[in-house]
């Protein structure tokens, strides 16, 4: 098996290609930082913007392995802005054509790579293609490589596996699926905003879901960011709808050299200004001491942006900014005692790590899942929403954080079990593991599934 540090067996030469945004490529960096500690290589693919706007690169002449960070240029498309590469420029919706037009690009750089073409590069083994590259396994098919797909959070396969997987035959069949009723257990409004996602877009671009769907169907494995200690139950069941073997990366906690912040919504989230005026309305309700790191937005003067005299009214107990935070900074120093949270991964595991008790305002995607599945495990509060449109209010917001931060009885629950968490996000030991065994899975796969002629062998049907 590699370890850190020493690679006994031949190093593997991995590609790894992030989606276009940071909740992606900055934890996926991570993984490319770990395997190249073990003497493996990696092909880090992404855009030119993107890549100039990581984070340095750590050496690693210990482990003897590299990352090579491949540019793809974005071709020029009708209404995207210059220099819009990420879902930090443009919503996401809007980088379709432009994602899909990267495979051009994508299969010449693989054939390149396949034919030894650059100093030093072996031919590539694996290509690892995040959840919406459905054209990645296909180029990397064309060349005998074996392709994993980056899995979402279990609980989110979990809660939406089989409904999805419903919808998403009934939007291939360009049949216009009924909302139905939510699964039980999830709100009305999470589950109706779940459609868009099974929906072509304005310019006739395939649906997200399709796009999900085509990827998993191409890829031979799953790997997840994520371990059955973190997502208890619903990790075997996460296995079993994917119908594919599911490896664990363990969860990738960031270097000591990251940033969030104390109260954040990520990096993408823009909520409307009325609901920007109930958070503030709530942090000041509540009465306790705040760092808020807010998102401007758009199209809001600045004088509006927060309700009238909030920052006099909280001035010497509350602190705002729009600009950047040091978020790892901030989450280590022994000051903070919770986190307000949109429960995003990224965030979660950064947060967890100094293991402080969470007030969770989830708003799309994953963050539903996980925030249920934090709320289970004892270690913080969901703001009260309105089941129907998700709204919620400053009094809602000013119970959570209360509940998290004043009422002792609640507050000393939800510290232990955050101390809990804890111990699985900082062991060391155990995320190492995980990644060491996924890439002795890559290696065993990669000799077990592929003949000398370099064509893939579909691996055997998982096991229900």
């Amino acid at each position: 098996m590699d370890t850190a540090g020493s690679s006994p067996t031949p190093p593997l030469h991995i590609v790894l290609c992030p989606w276009l945004a940071f909740g992606h490529m900055l934890p996926y960096l991570e993984l490319a930082e770990r395997l190249a500690s073990r003497g493996h290589r990696v092909s880090y693919v992404s855009t030119p913007r993107n890549l100039a706007r990581l984070p340095p690169l750590r050496r690693h002449a210990a482990g003897g392995g590299a990352i090579d960070l491949v540019p793809l240029t974005v071709p020029r498309v009708e209404g995207l802005p210059d220099g819009a590469e990420s879902t930090n420029d443009v919503p996401g919706e809007s980088l379709w054509e432009a994602f899909d037009a990267l495979a051009a690009p994508f299969a010449e750089f693989l054939a390149a790579a396949c034919a030894g073409g650059g100093e030093g590069t072996s031919r590539p083994d694996w290509d690892l293609a995040d959840t919406f590259h459905h054209w990645a396994p296909l180029v990397a098919g064309e060349h005998g490589v074996p392709c994993a797909m980056l899995q979402p959070t279990a609980a989110m396969i979990a809660t939406f596996g089989s409904e999805a997987r419903d919808r998403a035959e009934l939007a291939a069949a360009s049949v216009p699926a009924d909302g139905g009723e939510p699964p039980a257990g999830l709100p009305r409004y999470e589950w109706d905003g779940t459609a868009p996602r099974f929906a072509c877009d304005k310019s006739g671009s395939m649906s997200v879901a399709r796009r999900t769907a085509l990827t998993l169907e191409r890829c031979a494995i799953g790997a997840i960011r994520s371990c059955p200690e973190w997502e208890l139950d619903a990790f075997p069941l996460a296995a079993k709808l994917l119908g594919k073997p599911l490896v664990p990366l363990g969860l990738l906690p960031p270097s000591p050299d990251g940033s969030v912040v104390y109260v954040a919504l990520g990096s993408e989230v823009l909520l409307r200004v009325e609901l920007v005026h109930e958070l503030a309305h709530g942090l000041e309700l509540a009465g306790t001491r705040f760092l808020w790191a807010l998102r401007k937005p758009g199209g809001v003067s600045d004088a509006d942006v927060l309700p009238a005299g909030f920052l006099e009214r909280t001035h010497g107990h509350g602190l705002l900014t729009m600009g950047w935070v040091p978020q790892i900074s901030l989450l280590a120093h022994c000051a903070v005692g919770a986190f307000l949270t949109h429960c995003g991964r990224n965030s979660l595991i950064e947060e967890l790590l100094y293991g402080h008790p969470l007030i969770m305002l989830l708003i799309f995607a994953d963050q539903g899942p996980n925030s249920r599945l934090m709320a289970q495990r004892k270690v913080g509060l969901m703001v009260a929403r309105n089941e129907d449109d998700g709204s919620f209010d400053r009094h809602g917001i000013a119970s959570a954080v209360r509940g998290v931060m004043v009422e002792e009885d609640t507050r000393k629950i939800f510290v232990e079990n955050a101390k809990k968490m804890q111990e699985i996000v900082a062991d060391k030991e155990l995320q190492e593991r995980y990644v060491d065994e996924f890439v002795h899975y890559l290696r065993s796969y990669v000799t077990d599934h592929v003949n000398s002629s370099n064509v893939v062998v579909p691996p055997p049907p998982a096991e229900t």
